[in-house]
């Protein structure tokens, strides 16, 4: 009786949410058919909550016991197809695969699957819900998705007909649906396979952390151990190539394992759906008190934050230029499921390597994808052999993939083989990595290959005061220029910045940082300064996630001051014999540039302002590579003075307001419409 009540709840479900509806369109497509089919498999979405509240006992089947669920579901299925005649030539209810997708599960502990947890429970064959970034792929294979078998007695009645038909299972191996050991039930003779009834599926296995887990890529110092380890998912069908390397899903499936023996928990896909970070509210009353106070000035905000930021590693007032950059390369990240476009990389030149990569890493850990390349791994997508013995090729993510939309820092450039910065060059230039497969080395009759686009920004650093670059020969520069004869040119290029970093400038002052880095030896845990007090690491968490979300668009004087500088400034670096040095990326990253400033000043318009700040670091990192030109900037344009006061403050916004006509000048005489621009520009 409460087997017959079940099926009636779920003939009632049926009807009600539209899925016998699907089901009959379903059957028709296989009646019109003119193919003969061993097996007719049939997709069902069920709401577990509308279940529930139908007929609790068939709702906890489907979430506790699924498979016997199913079976529900395909007695009342075949009866509907034999009541109404829908199948003409199907005859057996074995015939009949139903595969249910849940839309969700209730939103309750015990319907979580956590691997940063111990103990984990995979051996109850019943829903759990996790959620998890991708780390790993494999080339999409086939599967037996079901299967006829006939007794090979010919006399035995069971010779003939669809009384032994096996379908693919949650959690069941290949060897599960097809085997030769079979044996018939009638006559104990074996059974052999009908070949051509065979049906085959799309199958893919994908590799997943915890979210959590991510935190042993972000370089944490905290010494609190944890423990994560990766999931393996199998896809099948409508679910292969849903999910993309690098991206952050919430998947429902059933926990197994393919082998007794095997302690990594295995998950057959149900359902699949992207995980969207939420956007946060707003930022904290510290920062919006200060942003208030400084409203009148486009600069003054930007710069107190700059000034502050990471006093946990550098004293206020220290590296203002690098970490204004830094800052504007955080808000360019993105936690949405769009394509990270907007990327600033930046290339440090430093003699202090020690203290540059401490404040890096304190840098990333601030967004939710930043990811600290380790020297023994790889930055991008490499190829393994699939351990779960499917034949398929499994592509493993990389520092790269595994930071989409975030930050990828890969440390002292020097560190790295000349093919892989060969490689990074590559992709900084196309914003896409290409992984070749070669069909003879893993077992497949032809090559192929896979774009997958990089959507981080990449920070690194070179060592000035290395032994190599001692030992080198100097050559000439000119006014401004920096030796950077020991990076290939055309990957110093391709970073958007480039920063020198040096110590024993004015903006850099040594003692200020010896007392820093004395004191935090005596007391780690301290803070030292009042800015630490009252702006916390929370707090640029906060403002970060909220200028990271706003929408900005330029206003139509920036838009115009960001085209007169670039086609000047690439008038004045163009000769008759190299062309212009300024390459086709330039303008993307004056764009960039500005969009960050005016982000980190938490407005939506891009103003003049912005661009300014903009054209005076880009300029900065220009004269680095190439020299001065006829717009002269200083190295400390964008911070001229010490930030002590207010004063201070006024100080820096006059000088920035003389910049600011010395730029206009600048386009007035280099930019379009004048007598030195020819047509072709």
């Amino acid at each position: 009786m409460s087997n017959l009540k079940m099926k009636e709840a779920a003939l009632i479900y049926l009807d009600r949410s539209g899925g016998l509806q699907k089901f009959i369109d379903d059957c028709k497509y296989y009646n019109d058919s003119k193919q003969s089919y061993a097996v007719y498999r049939f997709k069902i979405l069920i709401n577990p909550s509308d279940v529930v509240e139908l007929d609790a006992e068939l709702g906890n089947h489907i979430l506790h016991q699924p498979l016997k669920a199913a079976e529900v579901f395909q007695s009342v299925c075949f009866i509907a197809v034999k009541t109404l005649s829908l199948i003409g030539q199907l005859q057996t209810e074995t015939q009949i695969n139903i595969v249910l997708k849940l839309t969700h599960l209730p939103s309750l502990p015990s319907y979580g699957l956590d691997l940063c947890e111990f103990p984990l429970d995979y051996t109850s064959q019943r829903f759990y819900m996790m959620q998890g970034i991708v780390i790993a792929m494999t080339t999409v294979t086939k599967y037996t998705q079901g299967a006829r078998f006939l007794c090979s007695d010919e006399a035995c009645p069971l010779s003939k007909g669809f009384q032994y038909i096996r379908v693919h299972v949650p959690g069941a191996t290949e060897s599960a649906t097809i085997r030769n050991d079979f044996l018939c039930n009638l006559c104990a003779s074996s059974l052999q396979e009908d070949r051509k009834f065979r049906v085959l599926g799309d199958k893919q296995i994908v590799e997943i952390i915890a979210t959590k887990g991510l935190h042993a890529f972000q370089g944490h110092s905290n010494n609190q151990p944890f423990r994560f380890q990766s999931v393996t998912i199998f896809l099948r069908d409508e679910s292969v190539n849903k999910m993309n390397i690098g991206n952050e899903y919430k998947i429902i499936g059933i926990p197994t394992c393919v082998k007794a023996s095997q302690t990594a928990v295995c998950i057959e896909a149900n359902s699949i759906t992207f995980c969207n970070s939420k956007v946060p509210s707003g930022i904290s009353d510290n920062f919006r008190c200060l942003l208030s106070l400084t409203s009148s000035s486009c600069w003054k905000f930007t710069a107190i934050l700059a000034n502050i930021f990471a006093s946990q590693i550098t004293p206020p007032g220290t590296y203002n230029l690098l970490k204004l950059c830094l800052l504007m390369s955080l808000v360019q990240t993105t936690d949405r499921n769009k394509e990270l476009e907007d990327c600033l990389d930046i290339l440090i030149i430093t003699s202090d390597t020690l203290l540059i990569d401490r404040l890096l890493n304190f840098s990333i850990n601030l967004v939710p994808r930043g990811i600290r390349h380790l020297v023994s791994t790889e930055i991008f997508p490499t190829l393994s052999r699939n351990k779960y013995g499917t034949g398929a090729v499994s592509i493993q993510a990389g520092s790269a993939l595994l930071a989409k939309g975030g930050i990828c820092f890969i440390g002292d450039l020097a560190s790295h083989k000349k093919d892989k910065l060969e490689q990074l060059q590559s992709v900084l230039e196309s914003r896409n990595i290409t992984v070749y497969i070669p069909g003879k080395k893993f077992g497949e009759d032809t090559d192929q290959q896979m774009t997958f686009p990089v959507q981080c920004s990449f920070w690194s650093f070179v060592d000035m005061d290395s032994s190599s670059r001692r030992n080198a020969q100097k050559i000439n520069t000119l006014i401004g220029q920096m030796d950077c004869s020991l990076i290939p040119a055309n990957l110093v290029e391709a970073f958007g910045l480039l920063i020198n970093c040096n110590e024993s400038s004015p903006c850099h002052p040594f003692l200020s940082t010896v007392q820093h880095t004395l004191k935090k030896a005596i007391n780690p845990e301290g803070l030292l300064y009042a800015a630490s007090r009252q702006f916390t690491t929370e707090d640029f968490e906060k403002l970060l996630a909220f200028a990271k979300n706003l929408n900005v668009e330029f206003s139509l004087e920036a838009e115009r001051m960001t085209h007169g500088y670039y086609l000047a400034s690439r008038r004045i670096r163009t000769d008759s014999i190299c062309g212009s040095k300024l390459s086709a990326s330039a303008l993307k990253y004056l764009v960039f540039l500005s969009e960050a400033h005016a982000r980190l000043n938490l407005r939506n318009k891009v103003l003049k302002e912005d661009v300014l700040i903009a054209a005076l670091l880009f300029e900065t990192s220009l004269t680095l590579k190439y020299g001065a030109t006829a717009f002269c900037v200083a190295p400390n344009a964008v911070f001229p003075f010490e930030l002590y006061n207010e004063e201070y403050l006024e100080q820096r916004d006059l000088y920035l307001t003389q910049c600011q006509q010395q730029l206009e000048q600048f386009i007035a005489t280099y930019g379009p419409g004048t007598t030195i621009f020819s047509s072709d520009e």
